[in-house]
């Protein structure tokens, strides 16, 4: 699809640069929602079809990140579905994770410390040093939240191998604008209200068939079954063979609005839309006096940031004590014009 035709299914106020809190939908994942929720509202039809969004979200994220939907778990949080692989550790694992690492990737860890799980956090530019014989897991952002730097995660998988460390990557802040294989890491969870531009709520986890083989699906319940249509009631225990049965019961709203949103940003394609997102962080970078990063997210330090862009109208945020801007499909020139001229004049 060519990106002009894309843009014009988002009808965004002017000034919203903070996709990296939440996405906004285009057209064909707002009417479709729209549509469940008459449904919902008057009963006109059963759930089925809000089930099969969840399908449909599964094949498009496993493609988008370059895996078979066979290895695709979905669930609702990060934190949530990474809780599954920490339960996994032994006691006495050592778990190493960069030290502005977002939470929902630090505390799943962290809260088996009680059985001697060591989680070193670093610098990131010295996580590679910190990838040691003893490591057990090396868990990361492929894109940092709080500062939008880009994780060379070719250098980590690879530092990671030599020790037989398993690797875990938050792809919150990369899946929908860069391009990513998924197929490379163990584990790999991401959300979807962010830059897949999809309701809060669906959230998804693709595995390496070596850490499947290790996690229990302690969340296991009829959506995990082989067939969820005969796992109502009763044992045996039947669950799916492949992720499926790390599955979390779907909300189905949320996923009715992820799936076409996904299929969207499939038919605009990856590449195209990086190229779109980071020229427009590369302008405003330039225009603060920052070099080009190649990054959708820009972090830098302006005074009364926060205060001159909401005088301005413009729609940011701060993190870590700084202002992030971060641009996607929806995103103009004339929005970033506006944020340079509120901060610089």
């Amino acid at each position: 699809m060519d990106l002009a035709d894309a843009r014009a299914l988002w009808d965004p106020e002017p000034g919203w640069l903070n996709t990296a809190s939440y996405g906004l939908p285009p057209a064909t994942a707002w009417d479709e929602l729209q549509r469940a929720l008459e449904v919902w509202r008057h009963g006109s039809e059963s759930w089925e079809p809000w089930g099969e969004s969840t399908e449909r979200a599964r094949r498009a994220f496993a493609r988008l990140v370059q895996v078979q939907p066979s290895r695709v778990a979905v669930g609702g949080t990060v934190s949530e579905l990474l809780g599954l692989v920490a339960a996994s550790l032994p006691d006495r694992a050592r778990v190493v994770v960069p030290d502005v690492e977002f939470t929902s990737n630090l505390f799943p860890w962290l809260v088996h410390q009680d059985r001697g799980v060591q989680v070193v956090t670093v610098p990131t530019d010295r996580l590679l040093d910190e990838i040691t014989p003893g490591t057990t897991l090396v868990a990361t952002s492929l894109v940092q939240s709080s500062t939008g730097e880009i994780a060379d995660l070719d250098d980590v998988v690879a530092a990671a191998r030599e020790v037989d460390a398993l690797v875990v990557v938050d792809g919150s802040q990369a899946v929908g604008w860069l391009p990513v294989d998924a197929s490379q890491v163990d584990a790999f969870a991401c959300v979807g209200y962010k830059w897949l531009m999809s309701p809060r709520g669906s959230a998804f986890l693709a595995l390496s068939q070596r850490l499947q083989e290790r996690l229990r699906p302690i969340n296991a319940g009829w959506y995990a079954g082989a067939d969820v249509h005969t796992s109502y009631y009763g044992p045996p225990l039947r669950l799916a063979a492949d992720a499926r049965r790390f599955d979390v019961s779907p909300a189905w709203f949320s996923w009715v609005g992820t799936a076409p949103a996904l299929e969207l940003l499939e038919q605009v394609g990856i590449e195209q839309v990086r190229a779109h997102d980071v020229a427009l962080a590369d302008r405003f970078r330039a225009g603060l006096g920052l070099p080009p990063a190649g990054s959708a997210i820009v972090s830098t330090t302006v005074p009364d940031a926060a205060a001159k862009l909401e005088r301005a109208g413009i729609r940011a945020a701060t993190r870590a004590g700084a202002l992030r801007a971060s641009f996607h499909l929806y995103s103009t020139e004339a929005d970033v014009d506006a944020a340079l001229d509120a901060l610089v004049g």
